[in-house]
């Protein structure tokens, strides 16, 4: 294992970040904080209780998952999708580096990122909701898992991309839609009976839930099935990454 190229990736990929803290950072804090404005503060004050939690507390975990998922594909793909575009792809094909390194690389810095934005997304939201975390251990770990796991999926999607447009038709068309469906505003067990179990096919439902589940010790779906859920996800990311490499798919520009 060459550590020494997977710190190079990483550290290039996390100064890339601090080169462009307002887009990477200070842009998903704000867009983020104007739905506590609006939902958490001038909405949900109007609003009841969801299982006795405020309502403006409620979206907290939503919130969080749904700027986590984007930038997690966003960071990640853009990551290596760039080099392909700009074609300095060689220098790193050219390296005495594998592709796992490539994946830990790329893949770490972004679910460093990703973290790091949930984290300051969550200190944000104290500002204007108060909040309680149950079970911090649970919470940190569904966040690291849920970045991991999001950004080796949009490894995958800069790996398959060849122009700009695909790199933002997933997190547009798939991971956003799935995620205002998924729970992050409301209860599923509000919605019609044959509608919950519609929405048990959503994969973000679990995620979510297992993420409030840590703030409130409550949510619609078992904190296990959760749990399980997310592991599946990023074992079938893992696999899809090595039957990319396994079946000769290379880095190219």
């Amino acid at each position: 294992m060459n550590l020494h190229a997977i710190r190079a990736i990483y550290r290039f990929e996390m100064a890339r970040t601090g080169r462009t803290l307002m887009q990477s950072i200070a842009s998903p804090v704000l867009s983020t904080s104007l739905y506590f404005v609006v939902f958490g503060a001038a909405i949900g004050s109007r609003m009841g209780d969801v299982g006795g939690v405020t309502y403006g507390a409620f979206i907290i975990p939503g919130l969080i998952m749904l700027s986590l998922l984007n930038e997690s594909v966003s960071n990640a793909s853009f990551g290596i999708y760039m080099p392909k575009w700009a074609g300095t792809i060689y220098e790193l094909l050219s390296a005495p580096v594998s592709y796992v390194e490539v994946v830990l690389g790329y893949v770490g810095a972004a679910a460093t990122k990703s973290v790091i934005l949930g984290l300051l997304i969550l200190v944000t939201a104290r500002l204007f909701v108060p909040y309680d975390i149950q079970h911090p251990f649970w919470m940190v770990g569904f966040l690291v898992l849920t970045a991991v796991t999001f950004s080796l999926f949009g490894f995958i999607i800069g790996l398959w991309a060849d122009d700009f447009q695909k790199l933002q038709v997933v997190p547009l068309m798939v991971i956003t839609p799935l995620t205002f469906l998924g729970g992050s505003f409301y209860s599923i067990s509000m919605l019609p009976p044959v509608w919950q179990k519609i929405t048990l096919f959503n994969p973000v439902v679990y995620l979510v839930n297992g993420f409030r589940w840590s703030f409130y010790g409550q949510a619609d779906v078992n904190v296990i099935v959760s749990a399980a859920a997310t592991v599946g996800f990023l074992l079938v990311c893992l696999a899809a990454v090595w039957w990319i490499f396994r079946t000769g798919w290379k880095l190219k520009a």
